[in-house]
């Protein structure tokens, strides 16, 4: 389909165009693919699961005894994005988390939340939060989460956007029970490259209009606590509702010097769980979902592993 209305009424050139008429022309190249039972690289079975007004890919590593073996740590992944991009049905992502589940051996749910413009931020944290606590109050609600996962082992991680769901999302679960009785906890939490602003980031002037874009009735505009944990009207980050959090970032990255303020915000909180650092100084934005076969991706790769098995 095409706008009828050729009137551009805002555009990020390579990334999305809206037009007057509310219609909505994504310019980032991005190729779906389904769900395989059993990718032939990895061996990861995946599939496509609803669960009332959510739906979600997962992908468990191949289980060569059904009998006796161990169940796996769960990890529920937010893609990136900008908020306004990108599936779990997307290549790249499809690819990435069959590494990651096979590597890692994990049993990973990716959620698929609403996008904007057409659904403007909170739809997404929304979304993202009601997925987590499906998760930990309903396990029932798919047969592999059921049979094979272990939500002792319980974690959250994501990239760009996702990253910045994921810091929300921890920041919540600092006061909100993921279930009713309380039992199920958030073991870790990793962000790669996420999408976190402060004040003294405004040369990123793209990533602040996208702000704007995304959320254009965010409180506090760029220093809205949901994209600025730094702002004075921020929640403590003493609060990250995780006994792990994984900070990763990329020395090439636009967004490095923030994330690296917001590691530093976390680790002068008081926050009392372990915090982590992993910086690739020569490497872009994402780096490992874009190429995950290059050396730093593979090394990326098993940084995560070794924090998803700890």
């Amino acid at each position: 389909m095409k706008s009828m209305n050729q009137d551009v009424k805002i555009e990020f050139p390579g990334i999305i165009r809206v037009y007057k008429d509310g219609f909505v022309e994504r310019l980032f190249p991005d190729i779906n693919v389904p769900a395989s039972a059993e990718d032939p690289e990895t061996r990861v079975s995946s599939k496509d699961v609803k669960f009332f007004s959510l739906s979600a890919r997962l992908y468990l590593p191949k289980i060569t005894n059904p009998v006796s073996h161990k169940k796996l740590p769960v990890l529920v992944y937010y893609h990136g994005g900008a908020f306004c991009l990108r599936s779990p049905e997307s290549m790249v992502y499809h690819r990435y988390l069959n590494i990651l589940a096979s590597m890692a051996r994990v049993l990973i749910i990716s959620v698929k939340y609403r996008l904007a413009p057409e659904h403007p931020l909170p739809a997404a944290y929304e979304d993202s939060w009601a997925a987590l606590k499906l998760v930990g109050s309903n396990p029932g609600f798919d047969p592999w989460l059921a049979h094979h996962g272990d939500l002792d082992s319980l974690f959250i991680g994501g990239d760009n956007a996702g990253g910045n769901i994921v810091h929300n999302l921890a920041i919540r679960a600092g006061s909100e029970p993921l279930n009713s009785l309380n039992r199920v906890k958030i073991r870790g939490a990793f962000l790669s490259h996420p999408y976190i602003l402060d004040e003294r980031s405004a040369k990123l002037e793209v990533a602040h209009k996208m702000w704007e874009f995304i959320y254009p009735n965010a409180p506090g505009g760029s220093n809205c606590p949901m994209i600025n944990p730094m702002s004075p009207g921020a929640p403590s980050l003493s609060r990250l509702g995780c006994s792990r959090f994984l900070v990763l970032v990329a020395g090439k990255d636009e967004m490095r010097e923030s994330e690296i303020r917001y590691y530093n915000a976390i680790k002068a909180s008081g926050y009392n769980g372990k915090l982590e650092l992993y910086v690739q100084e020569d490497e872009n934005h994402v780096y490992h979902i874009v190429d995950p076969d290059a050396q730093n991706s593979k090394l990326l790769f098993q940084r995560l592993a070794d924090f998803l098995n700890e």
